[in-house]
Order: C-alpha cells, then sequence, then structure tokens
C-alpha cells in the first residue's frame, strides 16, 4: 500500500454526544511527522490529521464547527471564533439528531491510493447531510465528499440573472449569504490582512480560447468570487488556506448562486452545492459537489505545490496504462468518411512510423450516423430510437476489429475507440452504455475511449454518467482510460471526473485557420500552473495542410518545424490529430524526436509540472518545469519563441541553490553545468528563433 501506515481508530456511531464544549481544543506543537491519517472523536471534538495537517471541529451533534486548523509542516496555528456549524442550508433547522460517525481504511486500488475514510452524517429537520472526508498520508489537504438526502421546505436560491443586479454588490452578496444559497465550507479564521487569488477555469474549448481567469484582491468587505479554487494568503505570516470546488467551471455548474466564494476578510465560504431542492430525494442520497481545504506557507510555489500535492492522489497514475502518444485522425476533417478496415491498416503503419502508442478510431466504426457525419445521420439526443447504433459497422469492418486489433499489436500501437453515451431521459441507459464499453473490452481488450457529446443539464444526468463510468472502471479493474472531451456542452470541466482518465482538451484544425501552436502552448501553459499537464492531452497538427490559408500569417503553423510542434505537447499527453498517411515524406523524420521522448515521458510526467518563463505569445521566452518529489533531479523544457533575444534569464523557483549538470535531452543547446543561486534563476541560451530543448537536470553538489 505504498508503505502506507494508517492509524485506524475502530469505527463506531455517536448518538446526541454531550454538549458542545466552549473551549479551543488543544493541538500539540510535539506531534511527530510520521506519516499517518487519524480521525477520531475525543469528547465534543472529531480530529482529523495525518502528518501535513489537523482539522478540528466541535462535534456539536454531526453539525460540525471548526475549531481549529494546523500546519504541522512549519506549525502555524490558526483558532477560529466560529460559533455556527461550517455547512448550512437554506431554511435549515439549528438542532440536529442521528448523528454519526465511522472510519473505514480504503485499500489501495488499481486506480485509487489507499487512504482514510471519516463519514459524518445528522439529520436537520427532514434533510439528511452525509460528509465523507478522504485523509491522504503526507498530503496538505482533506478532502469532502458531500452527500445529501431528503426534502427541504425553503428553496435553495439562486442569483437572479439580471445583468444590473449582478453589478450591485448589496444585492449580490445578499443574495449570497447563508439564509439564501447553500455553504459546504466555512472558515472563520482570525486577523484582516488576507490576499485571496481566485482561479476560474473555462472549458467548452470550442468557444472559449483563454482557459484560465484570475482574480487577486485584498480580501475586505464581503465579496463574491468565481472560481474552482481560492487561495487565501494571511500577509502577516505568509501562511495560507487554500479551497478546491470539486465542480464543473463557474459557468456550467449546476444550481449556480452566482459565485463559489463568499469572503469577508478571513471568513471564507464556499457557496453552491451543485443542486437544488428539486433534486433531493428521500430514499437515494445524492452527490453534491465537493471540496478540499489545505494549507500551505512560505513563497508562491508553495501553495501550487500543495494543491498539486492532493491532485496527485485523486488517480494513480501508471506509465503502462496512462502514459500515450495517441493519434486521432479528425483532424483533418475527414470525419467518418474514410473510416474502414483498409484505411485504419494504412494509419496503424503511418503511426508505427511516427512512433506513435496508441491509434484510436473517432467516429464512423460504429453502425449508427452521427450528426457530425457525412451525411449527417441521427441526433445523440435520439439514440434510444437506434438500439444497434455501437455495434461494428459490417460494411466498413467485414471481418470485425480483429484484423485491426492484430496489426496493431504486431506493431506495438494500442486500439482506442471514440463513444457517446446516450444523453436521453439524464442518461437512463447509463447500464447498457457500459455494457457496450465493457464487451469491446473483453472482445477486443479496447481499454482506451474518448467519451464525446455529453450533456449534463441535471443532477440526475450527472449522477447516472458517473454511475455508467463507475460501471465500467470496476468490471475492467481500473483497466479502462477514459478521455474526456471538455470541448463543448455542460461537461465536468478540470476538477471533477479526474479519477477517470485524463481531458481531451481542444479540437483545432487548420482547415478553420483555429490551430496557431502557440494557442495551444498558452492554454497547456496557463492550465498547468493549477491542473497537472499531464493529465491534459494536447494536440499537434499536419502544418503542411491548408498552407495557403494562412498566407503570410507570421504564427502559421508552416512556420515551426514538426519537431517543435510536437515539443509542445511533451509536458502532457502528445496526440497527433490527423491522418498519418496524410502526411508528406519529410514528415516523418519526427520518429526520431519521438523515439527519443518516449525514453523519459513517464519519468518527465512523474514530476511536479508547472509553467516558467513569460506567457506563451508567439515572440517570448517560456517553458515549463518538471520537479521530482523529494529530490533535486528534474526536467526543464524551454522554448524559445519567435525574437531576437539569443538567451532568456528564467526564474526556477523548485530549484535548490547549488552546483547542477544540465543534460539535453531533445532539441537545440548544449548540456552545461551551471551554478544556481538562492534566487534560483537560470539563463538559457538557444541560437536560433522558433526553437526548443529539453533538459534533464540534477542536483551535483
Amino acid at each position: 500500500m505504498r508503505h502506507l501506515i494508517i492509524t485506524l481508530i475502530i469505527a463506531f456511531c455517536v448518538n446526541e454526544i454531550g454538549s458542545a464544549q466552549n473551549e479551543y481544543p488543544k493541538i500539540s506543537d510535539q506531534s511527530p511527522n510520521v506519516n499517518f491519517c487519524s480521525a477520531k472523536l475525543e469528547g465534543d471534538s472529531l480530529v482529523i490529521e495525518n502528518s501535513r495537517i489537523k482539522r478540528v471541529y466541535r462535534w456539536n451533534n454531526g453539525a460540525l464547527i471548526t475549531s481549529a486548523i494546523r500546519n504541522k509542516e512549519n506549525g502555524k496555528l490558526w483558532k477560529t471564533t466560529a460559533s455556527k456549524p461550517d455547512m448550512s442550508f437554506p431554511g435549515q433547522q439549528a438542532n440536529t439528531t442521528d448523528a454519526k460517525f465511522s472510519v473505514a481504511l480504503i485499500p489501495e486500488s488499481n486506480v485509487k491510493p489507499g487512504h482514510l475514510e471519516a463519514t459524518v452524517s445528522c439529520r436537520s429537520g427532514q434533510l439528511e447531510i452525509m460528509r465523507v472526508f478522504r485523509i491522504y498520508p503526507d498530503c496538505p489537504a482533506i478532502a469532502c465528499d458531500v452527500y445529501l438526502r431528503g426534502q427541504v421546505e425553503v428553496p435553495w436560491v439562486q442569483l437572479a440573472t439580471s445583468q444590473a443586479d449582478l453589478q450591485n454588490l448589496e444585492k449580490l452578496t445578499e443574495a449570497a449569504s447563508p439564509e439564501k444559497v447553500p455553504v459546504l465550507e466555512k472558515l472563520e479564521l482570525p486577523g484582516r490582512h488576507w490576499q485571496l487569488n481566485a482561479v476560474e477555469f473555462f472549458d467548452v474549448t470550442d468557444r472559449n480560447n483563454t482557459l484560465v481567469r484570475e482574480t487577486r484582491a485584498l480580501s475586505y468587505r464581503e465579496n463574491i468570487f468565481r472560481g474552482n479554487i481560492l487561495f487565501a494568503t494571511d500577509k502577516a505570516t505568509q501562511n495560507g488556506i487554500f479551497i478546491l470546488k470539486e465542480s464543473p467551471t463557474s459557468n456550467v455548474q449546476l444550481a449556480y448562486p452566482g459565485g463559489d466564494f463568499v469572503c469577508n476578510y478571513g471568513n471564507l465560504r464556499m457557496i453552491g452545492a451543485g443542486m437544488d431542492m428539486s433534486d433531493l430525494d428521500t430514499q437515494e442520497w445524492k452527490k453534491a459537489y465537493g471540496f478540499v481545504t489545505g494549507v500551505f506557507g512560505g513563497d508562491e510555489v508553495n501553495k501550487l505545490l500543495a494543491l498539486r500535492n492532493y491532485q496527485k492522489n485523486v488517480r494513480i497514475h501508471k506509465s503502462e496504462r496512462d502514459e500515450m502518444i495517441m493519434m486521432n485522425t479528425w483532424g483533418d476533417r475527414g470525419q467518418d468518411t474514410k473510416i474502414n478496415e483498409t484505411f485504419c491498416l494504412a494509419e496503424i503503419e503511418a503511426a508505427m512510423r511516427l512512433g506513435v502508442t496508441h491509434f484510436q478510431i473517432d467516429d464512423g466504426w460504429q453502425s449508427g450516423k452521427s450528426p457530425t457525419a457525412v451525411p449527417r445521420g441521427v441526433s445523440f439526443d435520439h439514440l434510444l430510437s437506434e438500439p444497434d447504433y455501437w455495434k461494428l459497422n459490417p460494411v466498413k469492418f467485414p471481418n470485425g476489429l480483429a484484423p485491426v486489433i492484430e496489426k496493431g499489436k504486431k506493431l506495438g500501437i494500442e486500439i482506442c475507440l471514440w463513444f457517446v453515451p446516450c444523453p436521453e431521459e439524464s442518461y437512463a441507459r447509463w447500464e447498457t452504455d457500459a455494457e457496450t464499453l465493457i464487451s469491446l473490452y473483453h472482445t477486443y481488450h479496447i481499454r482506451n475511449f474518448k467519451i464525446d457529446g455529453v450533456k449534463m443539464p441535471d443532477k440526475t444526468a450527472e449522477i447516472n454518467f458517473r454511475r455508467m463510468l463507475d460501471k465500467v472502471v470496476e468490471a475492467t479493474n481500473g483497466e479502462v482510460v477514459f478521455n474526456l472531451d471538455v470541448t463543448a456542452g455542460r461537461r465536468g470541466g478540470y476538477h471533477l471526473f479526474n479519477e477517470y482518465g485524463n481531458i481531451f482538451l481542444e479540437n483545432r484544425y487548420t482547415d478553420w485557420q483555429n490551430y496557431y501552436p502557440y494557442w495551444t502552448l498558452r492554454n497547456l501553459w496557463m492550465l498547468s500552473r493549477y491542473v497537472p499537464a499531464q493529465n491534459l492531452q494536447i494536440e499537434f497538427l499536419n502544418k503542411w495542410r491548408n498552407r495557403a490559408k494562412y498566407a503570410d500569417d507570421p504564427f502559421a503553423p508552416a512556420n515551426y518545424s514538426f519537431d517543435y510542434l510536437f515539443a509542445i505537447t511533451m509536458a502532457a499527453q502528445p496526440l497527433a490529430w490527423f491522418e498519418g498517411t496524410g502526411l508528406p515524406a519529410d514528415a516523418f523524420t519526427v520518429s526520431e524526436l519521438i523515439g527519443k521522448y518516449k525514453k523519459v515521458m513517464s519519468d518527465f510526467h512523474s514530476g511536479v509540472i508547472l509553467p516558467i518563463g513569460q506567457e506563451p505569445s508567439g515572440t517570448g521566452w517560456t517553458g515549463f518545469q518538471s520537479q521530482k518529489e523529494q529530490t533535486n533531479d528534474g526536467y526543464l523544457l524551454v522554448f524559445r519563441e519567435m525574437n531576437q533575444q539569443r538567451s532568456y534569464e528564467f526564474s526556477l523557483p523548485m530549484l535548490q541553490p547549488g552546483k547542477y549538470r544540465f543534460e539535453l535531452i531533445l532539441g537545440e543547446g548544449k548540456s552545461f553545468n551551471p551554478s544556481v543561486n538562492q534566487d534560483g534563476t537560470l539563463r538559457i541560451a538557444l541560437d536560433r528563433a522558433n526553437s526548443f530543448a529539453l533538459f534533464r537536470y540534477k542536483l551535483i553538489n
């Protein structure tokens, strides 16, 4: 269990335990820094902790009230003055009943690491609330999954949609008060000098080309902020708290209350459950949006490392399953017209010549005709009327998929498929869709599916979609990887469903002149600050297609080497978004680069990857640093875009001072042995514009 040592407190139930204690529970300054997880009731205090974080609640008959939170790594302790429960719902009764507490040790699976789960439940009138805390070893954060059941009489009011109302601060914050919207997490921290950083994300990437927007503010009077992540730093001590809302992006959340966080000095509240009163059921527990609360201290990079520590615990990254260089032919806009056995066999040959590891057959392998097929077929909204839709097309594949699978095995290429679950009646046929995928896995050992066309307009759809994914994962022992498309519609975004695979980020095409290498690099660079880059599929295209459409555009794909286009994807999971058989002979020289990259990609992706340099603009210096945890080893991927500056001084805050060996692995440049000072800066030189270099570094003394 990855050297997991967990102190397991025997599960038990608590009913109406004692009266609330008014004194702060004592948190020892001498807590040992060992690798353990614990959750236990001590009198009227619930204590949840591991080696990095300790949070103490007043039990309050299951309606938990945070008393203290401690960063055990540096000893920083916050005591709170809260008198009301952390979680609240409009119309909720003050007194709770039926309080229960239990603890369970969750063993490591093929997908999830071993951890401790502490479950707290209680009843408030006719509403039942269950919180499942997840505690991971050596993680400076505690996650909480929220489940609700029952019924309520007071509506969970959403904010007015009038733009005029949304500009009125008084109306906005009044409507976001605990009496009007669900509050899932609350911290009332002392001090008045809180620096806030709210990070909002955007998917629907067919429409959006700036995927991260940050708001930096001093916490003052009550204000509302949008975003999946809130960092709050006490300027007096440089210690801080982060809250991650495990939900879709703000602009597509269900039952959205107009914001995600309400802040008033050190009073931090996360609002919006992703449910309204009509979603509740008296029998079935329904999962609301969850949250993760963590601690950090020190400089800016420490807060990112604290967040990334938790994110790496969501899904075990296994190289043999999760690393891929995939080719999908859809990027050349052939759509379904070319998909057949002969074409696929030829594509596999081309994939082998390129050095690609996975070949994904997109729309066209199935018997049904999709709305993007030529000619257009049935809408995804009417798949229930097409019972044979997901049977293999017998005309295109008269011998079944066996010849394609065998060709792939022979040449070392894994075959993958595209799939759209039926959205009708909120994914009512989720079991049938799951069985289709399970059958494809058992019949052909296909274990990688691009999941497209998803629509989650209501809570039932979200729940049933998750049920489909869970059923496939369970039936295949976690071997299946889902490429979850976030290009359109109401989907999971970047912080929901992360345990199921990776994210297919964007559709870009030279046909429509919306593929520019620096645009793609910019989206990856901006996301990688808050989302693990190795969890994203990033595309590179056939730069020889549609050259005339770009005319004299200085940032046209044809102005970059094919190696450079591939290098843009290396911090992520590379996606060859083209027909391999449509490439000119010159393109296959990239196989040398890909071959060398494959030797280091798993090691590169095993580190914490953060962006460095300037935001990609087509004319700057930019890149990524991958730092191995608890070592002084890692990788540096740098790009000199189109500029006249031969060298650039990068700030590398994850580098410790000392003498290093920087070994050139890929691209241009030379190996060198620099000394890095306390400020963590390093000058890198590349002789040519629009070039790159991947270095492996190691502290030598």
